[in-house]
């Protein structure tokens, strides 16, 4: 089992930037396909972007695409969300997640229960 610890949230004006880092024990995080997923007070669970396993493959919501940048440092077994021209509606609480790289069943790299481990959430509030 992985242990997740996000951190790097906070308050910031709209325009600004925040890198959130999530920190794994147990297991590097170099086993796992890793995601980071945002959640709003009253919707749902939305997903931001991912890392495959060898740092080949990325992806990220339209959302987000081009303002956000996810990456890993398996040496410090910590990923990373690099947010930046934050906008109001980029408000919520920030997780990050640990998945099976070889993963064989039908959901994708977007889809939450793809998933196994998560972490506490970081908040994440950006003012207008």
């Amino acid at each position: 089992q992985v242990q997740l610890v996000e951190s790097g949230g906070g308050l910031v004006q709209a325009g600004g930037s925040l890198r959130l880092s999530c920190t794994a024990s147990g297991r590097p995080v170099r086993n796992y396909v890793m995601a980071w997923f945002r959640q709003a007070p009253g919707k749902e669970r939305e997903f931001v972007g991912s890392i495959s396993w060898n740092i080949r493959t990325y992806y990220y919501a339209d959302s987000v695409r081009g303002r956000f940048t996810s990456s890993r440092d398996n040496a410090k077994n910590t990923v990373y969300l690099q947010m930046n021209r934050l906008k109001p509606e980029d408000t919520a609480v920030y997780y990050c997640a640990a998945g099976d790289p070889y993963y064989s069943g039908s959901y994708g790299y977007s889809d939450s229960p793809r998933y196994d481990y998560w972490g506490q959430g970081t908040q994440v509030t950006v003012s207008s």
